[in-house]
């Protein structure tokens, strides 16, 4: 990668000696950040590490308690996200700020003055997007709604919004996370192209490889502080992981070859319908072995989230489906019975369906096994066997916690997390579905969930994995079935399976009829 040209004059941005406090928390300790006009430089850490904060105070959200800005080399103090703005400094986030019954045009509209007056030029507003579309290779067409839209045309309008306000620094905060692979290409094409033109960009992901692929630099955070600037080719994923974490981590999971056993989750014929009363998932076969790992690949929105609640009970499939657990028919069952029968579930939203926040640790770990034999007799609770069995879980599944009375809203992310699986995992599950198990999760929190899932499959558990990661996908699955508008469009082996071949099945880029079976 050709790095940028040396500066003559001073940086487009620096942040000296950043300190923001909060009550009980440092969330950037005197932090020195800078970013050169024509350069991407990739802001990286965990969950909780500061980059967040950072970029706030950066956009006027929040305001340092010591430290300064420099914008062109002079001093600034931006107090609210319109004087961002005015300053040229533009945020794309990570969940899209549209309308999408709106035009593209009336959307990138909103908020700005017009000339004339109360009313919208969208005309002109039009034109200017034609020309900035069609200067940055964006392809985006105003007068389309935005819910015609892909994910990754998408993506592109909230970049036309922060040029059409001549936005000189940009902030991408995870600009990949719904992106399919080639989506991902081109969106690296569009910012070379911005940084060409002598565009700062700010680079926020998780995803290392992809860090490594479009930095010119690189500034590690962890725990409020900078741990480490870096360049590329200086540097590697496991080095850099290391840095966030303070530790080495396995990027990739150790998989001992099984042979899988009898299919234990049998699908035939699953068809929802969705929450905006369309079909969300169309006449869907599947089957999941004892001893396997079935990873479910696809664009968010592509039936991913009906299939897992279908599965879990939580919604009602069309007639003529049939779901089997064992050999036993399920698609009528209730979740308490599809529990008895084995199954567990890990949500994908975990504080709206996996834990309850007032509630402690111990209450969350019990939560739906407080009625056995060895938590109660006679209707009464034995608080004995709930402590040792709530602590044995706690060690066994690393929760950093005070105690397992602390309510399980004051964990982080992954601590949360690894509550949530450790409940569902001790019931020694013969189908465990598994939705996004470690989203907003950190680095190291995630390989210890994978070394849990895998070990799982080891048991002989049929594992249904539902995960927008790609390479989640790719590292813990045996095979993986491509989702694309409802339908399981080709199931893969893992040997078979590439980033690029599965990425054009998720695009909808097929020559075949989709699977069926």
């Amino acid at each position: 990668m050709t790095p940028p040209p040396p500066q003559t004059g001073p940086p487009l941005l620096e942040m000296r000696g950043i300190t923001k406090r909060f009550p009980g928390v440092i969330a950037n300790q005197d932090v020195d950040f800078d970013v050169r006009a024509g350069e991407v430089h990739t802001l990286l850490g965990e969950n909780g590490a500061g980059k967040s904060t950072l970029m706030k105070i950066l956009f006027g959200l929040y305001q340092p308690e010591e430290g300064e800005v420099l914008l062109r080399g002079e001093p600034i103090d931006i107090t609210s996200p319109s004087e961002a703005i005015d300053a040229r400094v533009g945020m794309v986030h990570q969940h899209f700020m549209l309308v999408p019954t709106m035009t593209v045009a009336e959307n990138v509209a909103l908020g700005i003055k017009s000339d004339r007056g109360p009313l919208t030029d969208l005309d002109a507003v039009s034109e200017r997007i034609r020309e900035i579309s069609e200067a940055h290779g964006l392809a985006v067409d105003p007068d389309v709604e935005v819910w015609r839209l892909s994910v990754g045309e998408r993506q592109r309008i909230e970049i036309v919004k922060a040029l059409f306000r001549d936005a000189e620094l940009l902030v991408l905060d995870e600009p990949t996370a719904v992106l399919t692979p080639q989506e991902v290409d081109d969106l690296f094409v569009i910012l070379r192209r911005m940084t060409e033109e002598g565009r700062g960009i700010i680079f926020i992901s998780h995803k290392l490889h992809e860090v490594m692929a479009l930095s010119d630099r690189i500034t590690v955070l962890r725990n409020g502080r900078v741990t480490g600037h870096t360049v590329p080719a200086e540097t590697s994923r496991e080095n850099l992981a290391e840095m966030m974490v303070g530790r080495a981590v396995k990027l990739s999971p150790h998989r001992p070859d099984v042979t899988p056993g009898a299919p234990r989750l049998k699908i035939r014929g699953l068809s929802v319908v969705g929450d905006r009363g369309t079909r969300a998932v169309d006449q869907v076969d599947l089957d999941v072995f004892g001893g396997e790992i079935l990873g479910i690949a696809g664009v968010s929105g592509n039936g991913q989230r009906e299939l897992a609640e279908v599965v879990a009970g939580l919604r009602k499939p069309e007639p003529g489906t049939s779901i089997e657990l064992d050999g036993q028919a399920i698609d009528s069952a209730s979740t308490r019975e599809r529990r008895d029968l084995g199954l567990s579930y890990v949500p994908e939203e975990r504080m709206r369906d996996g834990a309850i926040g007032d509630f402690t640790v111990s209450e969350n770990i019990i939560l739906v096994d407080h009625g056995s034999e060895k938590f109660s007799a006679s209707g009464l609770l034995n608080f004995g066997a709930i402590k040792d069995h709530c602590n044995k879980l706690v060690e066994q599944f690393a929760v950093k916690t005070p105690s397992i009375e602390t309510p399980t809203s004051s964990l982080s992310g992954g601590n949360i997390q690894k509550v949530i699986m450790a409940r569902e995992l001790s019931a020694g599950p013969a189908v465990l579905i598994a939705s996004q198990p470690t989203r907003g999760v950190d680095i190291g929190s995630a390989e210890y969930i994978h070394e849990r899932l895998v070990e799982q499959r080891d048991r002989g558990t049929a594992t249904l994995l539902i995960s927008e990661d790609l390479d989640e996908v790719l590292g813990l699955s045996d095979r993986i079935a491509v989702m694309f508008e409802g339908r399981v469009v080709a199931i893969v082996d893992h040997d078979d399976a590439t980033r690029e071949g599965i990425g054009l099945l998720m695009a909808g880029v097929f020559d075949e009829e989709p699977a069926t079976t």
